[in-house]
């Protein structure tokens, strides 16, 4: 059994900051990679950025320079640090964990999701 849970999102102004977490608790053995997807209305759900257990990381062309991810292994815990928040950033975001649970299977779960809205 494992749950993502997300905190972080609210209402921002343009220009603005927030950080998202995301941490994973339950059964885990390790974890290959966690990351952040995001959806806005009417749009698909894409990839935002993500991040190796070793470090490697893969951002969306859209906000490579604004977001950084980073996570702490010791505390399976990732997050999101936005800068430079632009209203076309606003969108729910979705944490996303691939991992091996403590009995050797691997899967891929997904947080609740948490709103950010970027707005004057």
């Amino acid at each position: 059994q494992v749950q993502l849970v997300e905190s972080g999102g609210g209402l921002v102004q343009p220009g603005g900051s927030l950080r998202l977490s995301c941490a994973a608790s339950g059964r885990i053995f390790s974890i290959n990679a966690m990351g952040w997807y995001r959806q806005a209305p009417g749009k698909e759900r894409e990839l935002v950025a993500a991040i190796t257990s070793g470090g490697s990381t893969n951002y969306a062309d859209s906000v490579k320079g604004r977001f950084t991810i980073s996570r702490d292994n010791a505390k399976n815990t990732v997050y999101l640090s936005m800068n430079s928040l632009e209203p076309e950033d606003t969108a729910v975001y979705y944490c996303n964990a691939n991992l091996i649970t403590s009995w050797g299977r691997t899967y891929e779960y997904w947080g609740q999701g948490t709103q950010v809205t970027v707005s004057s």
